[in-house]
């Protein structure tokens, strides 16, 4: 029957929505692994927190550098050699104006301006004239014509040639005739330095007509005219003019003047040309080469050139800046499924039992700090490492006191985390050191083994002593992966060596002064804690003794109790025993008004209505917890103080409670239940659940008349019944296995406590006590731990007799 209720609770349980504080953990447990995810991400990075050394031109190599991807170089001298061959083969590019258009218009303007001074004014050259004979104005025409004529057609002044334009009176056919000699150079070309073109023209020049903007190839470089070639040629058609019926001194005349005004038409444009070179080597492609990864880059020892330090630029680059908007989210999805895979299959089997996230943070805390440490460590090693020649960083590493972490998980969570957390942490560390599997051995049997030396952690400078073994096994690592590496008797094998020892005593050094520091962080409390708090001269226990000496004379016997059973169901015993030493010290504030310190006394409960009664009991655990937070005992031992009642009924005040409201029959009132029920939490841990059925069967074992081995084996095993029953260890890790061994246990120690009673004959007092309503009315009642044989219900005071109240 009692199995089937606490189905049907869990059935019902499971269509309830998550409370607010169920959500707030599971939030809190996932921020915190992604957020332990995405910071170490970031530092397995390459590249992100450490920049790799940088090396100038002609720099000795202080380390082998592999490629660490494929990777493509810039092959610049390649690169290079192709862009001047574009460059180079580019042609020069030259304006070509074959109609000499400007030059023609200049001459015909010039012509004209005499045309008109001879039309106007002719003057026999060939008579003597007299200076007083021409007017003023005529002598200063002829002067501006001239000076006109020859700014017009770009000459320098010629006195002889302006009197033979004037003798010859400038006639068309004279115009005509200069045209035509210039037509026929300018249409060939004219350049002004025939050696320079001729070294150009060798791959060909592009020539570009001014008129039509066509272009064309020309590698022929007699094509051209120079400027001697060109009034060569306008002299050798004299003769062919004079042929033409051109009079002999027009055609001289021609002649003079087409030779003066042959210029060069074929000009070069550097302008263009150096444009049509810069598209030319812009439209080269960047040569590359690849490095695939793992190729050696540069040697140890090797001198640095240009080609290595191509190859070691784009090395950085790719550490750098390749893909890092990808990777780290990447890296970090990748670590969040790995610790939340390890947070259900491993954590949540392994961690100690606790109904908050104190123990999640703080192992993701020390695996934050190990691994960042670890980091900073292989910085310091390899900038260490660089000031000396025969000692490398991996030398130096053996130092890193890694098992610090190891020996914390192993204090505060157990063995079998620090198990789990050393095989992570040693991986992390590798991959910081090039992910060499040596070290990963040596981090992972170091961290187990010093696991194993803390594991029954019970003194405090004990740690020293580990921190010495550790040393001397580090040693032995050390030297079998020296020998690896075919190292024996030198200097480097030397450091190691004293590295690896002055890393294991680090280690012991670094937890001893952690471990306070997470004691008062976390809240956490070691074993060590635990013995100085199970000292019976602790302050708070003597004044338990003192106050209330009943319930530490209870205490005691409860503590017998959960240490001889701790054991049996994998619990801790240390921890246990001391909580049950302090489960009940909030009663040190109202200790009268429970029967085991009343000594026969007033029944202060007989003046109070049974509400009033109840909220004295249920505060009993409140005040406890004041106490606990006030003396510093650990978030452990207080949550089983406030968790020891569970959820309980307190029947006796509530079945009271019930009957009076009956006999008044005053209408419209109803007794809530919940009112009389301790506010929890219910227990979380085995711990918890074993102080609370110590606590319940020790009250009803002392309250037996006659407690005789079967009397105690059947209240031990109703009273286990009606808490299960009731819900009280739904949300503990205790097992029906482990109630039977709970149940066992607890008849073994209580029958050795009272088999040797001898019954004394009951005074008078002891006859009042056992029909006085009163006691220990935290406790359940024995009508509702099913102690009772007979009659339904006990008279009031047999049923809180049976209580130990």
């Amino acid at each position: 029957m009692p199995m089937t209720k606490k189905i049907n609770r869990e059935i019902s349980a499971m269509g309830k929505e998550p409370s607010k504080k169920q959500i707030h953990q599971d939030f809190t447990r996932w921020i915190t692994l992604i957020m332990l995810s995405i910071i170490i991400s970031i530092f397995l990075h390459p590249g992100l927190m450490k920049k790799p050394q940088e090396y100038k031109l002609g720099d000795i190599a202080e380390a082998d550098i592999k490629a660490p991807a494929d990777i493509l170089v810039k092959n610049s001298e390649t690169t290079e050699k192709e862009r001047i061959k574009a460059a180079q083969g580019v042609p020069y590019v030259y304006d070509f104006d074959p109609s000499a258009s400007n030059i023609r218009l200049r001459l015909n303007e010039a012509m004209a301006d005499i045309r008109n001074l001879v039309t106007v004014h002719p003057v026999d050259p060939l008579a003597p004239v007299q200076e007083e004979d021409i007017p003023v104005d005529i002598n200063e025409l002829k002067k501006s014509t001239a000076e006109r004529f020859f700014r017009t057609i770009e000459i320098t002044y010629d006195e002889k040639l302006y009197e033979r334009l004037l003798l010859s009176g400038s006639p068309p056919i004279l115009e005509s005739s200069i045209y035509r000699l210039l037509n026929e150079v300018f249409r060939r070309g004219v350049v002004g330095n025939h050696s320079v073109l001729a070294t150009q023209i060798q791959k060909g020049i592009a020539l570009q007509s001014i008129q039509t903007q066509k272009e064309e190839q020309v590698t022929d470089p007699a094509r051209f005219y120079d400027i001697q070639g060109a009034i060569k040629h306008v002299e050798s058609r004299k003769n062919d003019l004079i042929k033409e019926e051109v009079p002999q001194e027009i055609a001289d005349l021609a002649v003079d003047i087409a030779s003066i005004l042959i210029k060069p038409n074929v000009t070069f444009n550097k302008r263009e040309t150096e444009l049509r070179k810069d598209e030319a080597v812009k439209a080269v492609k960047e040569s590359y080469y690849q490095v695939k990864r793992g190729e050696m880059i540069v040697r140890e020892g090797e001198r640095v050139g240009y080609s290595h330090l191509a190859k070691l630029a784009e090395v950085t680059k790719t550490i750098e800046g390749k893909n890092i908007l990808s990777r780290i989210p990447g890296m970090t999805a990748l670590l969040a499924i790995l610790f939340s895979v390890i947070y259900i299959t491993g954590f949540k089997k392994y961690k100690p039992s606790g109904r908050d996230n104190r123990h999640l943070i703080f192992s993701a805390a020390t695996l934050l700090s190990v691994f960042i440490f670890s980091w900073a460590f292989n910085f310091i090693a390899e900038e260490m490492a660089r000031g000396f020649h025969d000692v490398s960083a991996r030398a130096l590493l053996f130092a890193l006191p890694l098992t610090f972490g190891a020996i914390l998980i192993t204090v505060f969570q157990g063995i079998n985390m620090a198990m789990l957390f050393s095989l992570i942490v040693s991986i992390f560390a590798s991959l910081i050191i090039d992910g060499n599997i040596e070290f990963l051995i040596y981090f992972f049997a170091g961290s187990l083994y010093a696991s194993y030396l803390v594991r029954e952690y019970r003194e405090r400078g004990i740690l020293i002593k580990i921190g010495l073994k550790i040393g001397l096994m580090n040693i032995l690592l050390c030297l079998a992966i020296e020998f690896i590496y075919g190292q024996f008797f030198t200097v480097e094998v030397l450091v190691a060596v004293i590295a690896a020892f002055l890393g294991g005593i680090l280690g012991g050094v670094i937890s001893t002064g952690l471990i306070p520091l997470v004691e008062m962080a976390f809240g956490f409390t070691t074993d060590m804690k635990l013995l100085e708090l199970a000292n019976l001269d602790q302050p708070l226990l003597r004044d338990l003794m003192v106050q209330a000496p009943g319930t530490y004379h209870h205490s005691v016997i409860v503590s017998n109790m959960v240490e001889a059973t701790a054991k049996a169901i994998n619990a801790n015993p240390l921890l246990a025993k001391v909580a049950a030493y302090y489960h009940d010290i909030g009663k040190m504030k109202k200790p009268l008004y429970f029967i085991e310190n009343q000594m026969g006394g007033e029944n202060r409960h007989e003046k109070l209505s049974p509400s009033m009664s109840g909220l004295i009991l249920i505060a009993h655990v409140k005040d406890g917890v004041e106490l606990a937070k006030q003396h510093k005992l650990g978030q452990e031992i207080t949550d089983i103080i406030e968790q020891h009642q569970g959820k309980g009924l307190i029947a006796y005040f509530y079945q009271k409670a019930k009957e009076q409201a009956m006999s008044k029959s005053i209408k419209g009132i109803e007794i809530n239940e919940d009112d009389f029920r301790y506010p929890g939490p219910k227990p979380q841990t085995k711990e918890a659940g074993l102080v609370m059925l110590a606590d319940m069967v020790e009250a009803a074992s002392r309250s037996l008349p006659d407690p005789t081995p079967a009397r105690i084996n059947g209240t031990v095993q109703k009273i286990i019944n009606k808490v299960f029953s009731d819900g009280q260890l739904d949300e503990c890790e205790l097992t029906l296995k482990d109630l039977h061994e709970i149940a066992k246990s607890f008849n073994k120690t209580l029958s050795g406590i009272f088999h040797q009673r001898v019954e004394y004959p009951e005074t008078e007092t002891n006859k009042k006590i056992k029909k006085a309503p009163n006691g220990d009315s935290d406790k359940i009642s024995e009508e509702n731990t099913g102690a009772k044989k007979g009659a339904d219900r006990p008279n009031d005071g047999e049923g809180l007799k049976r209580l130990g109240l």
